[in-house]
């Protein structure tokens, strides 16, 4: 794809910072590239802007299209854009646009992260731990990027570009190449700790670098099946921090955006998941759901709460328990003690209170068979739950080998989309659409 860096999703962000420094700028809104690329302020100014683009647009194609196709949201929209997407099967067209809005959102990420990574080193004035923050940052955006395409397409680009076409990989290079930027980003800060300035100008209070890092390595291995490494970056994430998204009016929440302002989409009642694979008592139906209950065309449908309740509310970048459920599956995967991943899987079940996020189950304990596959069965039941509109049920649904469409869309009616009608006109390197 042929993209071009879009600095308005910057704009805000470099005007903010530059008036906050009672620079002479007589124009911001302005900015060139010379402004934006080579300077202190224009580098740190990308680096905020980088990380808002993707909570607010990053996530509302991450958060929208895969929970749909997951069966998680119900469309309920009369667009035909909503109601291809809710269909899914050989219903859901290449010309579909939210599927050109998710990749193409990803490709914006990517190059604008790709920006930062190639000039911010070569930027004068940028001390050792603000660069490597910086750094940090870029690879692991760009790396979120690669992995929401992977899980959503059988084939996808490594870089970005604005003059070649790109060229396609097969997910499992998208997801190693993921992995390696991230492990930069962990040298990086390992070798030079990320300084005050990269806290109070960049990452602010809220979002935690190191452990996110770590959490996307342990997501992103799990994902790719390298279950020892998920394990072993799973075990370097701190469980008493938290690293959220933050919004304000004027940078909305885009789940509150989304599902209760332009209410194309309803969540279907008790996360979408068939009979048996969710139990009433559980207090996270509460959390993420309110009334009213509806019924729109056969499908019980709710409001949508959690993470979406104001324009203000926080997103989480991760939660503490799917760092808890990754380790109880990589144990599993790897044949590890049944006693080790039952201990953690009763850990997320039995939580009532004290939950970083307020997202407790207050289950009794698990007191199914304790064997391998059963296991593994419930640590899905509990990522279903626990992780609801993420966008990561999805891809789960592929790992747990879970019921296939067309023949049975109860879990998902995709198994990977098609490639948007844009790319593949511009584009000669696009693959062939999946059947399905």
């Amino acid at each position: 794809m042929k993209t071009n860096f879009i600095y308005k999703y910057l704009l805000p962000v470099l005007v903010l910072f530059v008036s906050s420094c009672d620079l002479d700028q007589t124009n911001p809104n302005s900015a060139t590239d010379e402004q934006v690329l080579k300077t202190r302020e224009g580098i740190i100014a990308l680096s905020i802007g980088i990380r808002q683009n993707y909570s607010t647009n990053g996530l509302s194609s991450a958060m929208l299209a895969p929970t749909v196709t997951a069966r998680e949201m119900k469309g309920i929209a009369t667009f035909t854009n909503t109601l291809e997407l809710e269909a899914g099967g050989t219903a859901l067209p290449s010309a579909n646009g939210i599927i050109l809005t998710y990749w193409s959102s990803m490709q914006r990420q990517m190059q604008m992260s790709e920006n930062l990574i190639a000039n911010a080193p070569n930027v004068a004035g940028i001390e050792p731990g603000l660069l490597s923050g910086i750094m940090a940052q870029a690879y692991l955006f760009k790396a979120m990027a690669l992995a929401n395409l992977a899980t959503t397409f059988e084939q996808a680009n490594l870089n970005s570009s604005t003059t070649e076409p790109v060229a396609f990989v097969p997910r499992a290079q998208v997801f190693a190449e993921a992995l390696r930027l991230i492990g930069l980003g962990i040298t990086g800060i390992t070798t030079t700790a990320p300084s005050a300035s990269f806290a109070s100008l960049v990452a602010g209070p809220d979002f935690d670098i190191r452990n996110t890092l770590y959490a996307m390595q342990a997501r992103i291995n799990l994902m790719a099946g390298n279950y020892p490494q998920a394990l072993a970056s799973a075990n370097q994430v701190d469980l008493t921090k938290k690293s959220s998204f933050t919004y304000t009016t004027i940078s909305p929440n885009p789940l509150y955006t989304i599902y209760n302002v332009t209410k194309s989409y309803r969540p279907r009642e008790n996360y979408g998941l068939p009979a048996g694979l969710y139990e009433a008592a559980d207090k996270r139906l509460a959390f993420y759901f309110t009334t009213p209950r509806d019924v729109i065309n056969t499908d019980p449908v709710v409001t949508l709460a959690g993470f979406a309740a104001a324009q203000t509310t926080p997103i989480p970048v991760y939660l503490t328990d799917e760092i808890k459920l990754i380790k109880a599956e990589a144990t599993l995967r790897t044949d590890g003690p049944l006693t080790t991943a039952l201990d953690l899987i009763n850990e997320v079940r039995t939580q009532n209170t004290g939950d970083l996020f307020g997202v407790n189950a207050g289950l009794p304990a698990y007191s199914g068979a304790v064997t391998k596959d059963a296991l593994l069965l419930e640590v899905y039941k509990q990522r279903c739950a626990e992780l609801y509109l993420s966008g990561l049920k999805w891809d789960d649904t592929r790992r747990f080998n879970r019921p296939v469409p067309p023949a049975n869309n109860s879990e998902r009616n995709r198994v990977f989309y098609p490639y948007p009608d844009q790319e593949r006109i511009n584009n000669t390197n696009t693959p062939a659409d999946p059947a399905i």
